[in-house]
């Protein structure tokens, strides 16, 4: 079969089935199968290589059944690094690279060597680019075993110097006294909220997407603790779902904090918060 018309192929299939990115997810299914990167494939495709369908077929069976690519490569990218992932942790979005860069500008504002901690790190994605990128003393806190396992292995595996706790980051935060930064991406799906896309429902845990009727428990005990944890000046750093802005600002300014921002995300959708403790 020919490359190019594998790519079409598995694009049409993949539009059927619903998913929005069935192009690109085309691409990087056969690339990662093959071994090169989407714009190697691409030159490929129009060089007349062939490829044998058995090779995809069964990928991308899994695909067509809403299964997320990331866990068919078992990888996804995140900034400059490669995070391994499958069943049991969350797969970090591009939204949080917005999180991950807010964190970097403001550590790296600060003299010597700040003190940060990401609560409830799931893959380790955050907490590992903080590492990579700044001069921080980072720890990261992570309740769930399985996410625990990836993030154990994606520190090793980027050579970041993370310190990982296990165990819920409501108890394992308050071991904390003088932190520069506080930063998380928790847990904000309201309870009666159903995701539309199968992906989230049926594969990223539970643990990970919902807190409480309104989506905000987990924002407003970090919104609580950091008020203990962290130093003067000390900034928190929070995602948010789209449309919550304007409740977690609300929270923040209600709580004592000064500095308070909502950031917007690639697409303009406010998708972050950050606040100054006094």
């Amino acid at each position: 079969m020919k490359l190019n018309e594998a790519i079409a192929s598995l694009a049409d299939r993949f539009q059927v089935a619903g998913i929005a990115s069935f192009q690109a997810d085309a691409e990087l299914l056969l690339g990662h199968l093959l071994n090169v990167s989407r714009g190697e494939l691409q030159a490929m495709s129009i060089t007349g290589a062939e490829i044998d369908p058995s090779t995809f077929e069964a990928a991308a069976c899994r695909r067509e059944a809403r299964e997320p690519l990331q866990h068919i490569l078992g990888i996804a990218p995140f900034r400059s690094i490669q995070l391994k992932v499958g069943p049991g942790v969350f797969v970090p979005r591009f939204e949080t690279e917005l999180v991950a860069q807010l964190a970097i500008d403001f550590l790296r504002s600060v003299p010597g060597k700040p003190a940060a901690v990401d609560a409830g790190t799931g893959t380790g994605a955050i907490a590992i680019s903080l590492a990579l990128e700044t001069d921080a003393e980072v720890s990261a806190i992570e309740l769930s075993d399985a996410a625990l396992g990836f993030a154990r292995e994606n520190i090793s595996s980027s050579g970041a110097e993370v310190k990982l706790i296990a165990g819920d980051f409501l108890v394992e935060l308050l071991q904390f006294r003088n932190l520069d930064l506080l930063v998380s991406n928790p847990p904000y799906i309201p309870a009666s909220a159903i995701p539309v896309d199968p992906e989230v429902y049926n594969y990223d845990p539970e643990m990970a997407l919902y807190s409480g009727e309104d989506g905000l428990d987990a924002i407003k005990e970090l919104i609580a603790l950091g008020q203990v944890i962290l130093r003067p000046g000390g900034m928190m750093i929070l995602e948010h779902a789209d449309g919550q802005s304007d409740a977690v600002r609300e929270l923040l300014l209600d709580a004592g904090w000064r500095g308070v921002s909502v950031h917007p995300d690639a697409v303009g959708r406010l998708r972050a918060v950050s606040a100054i403790r006094k």
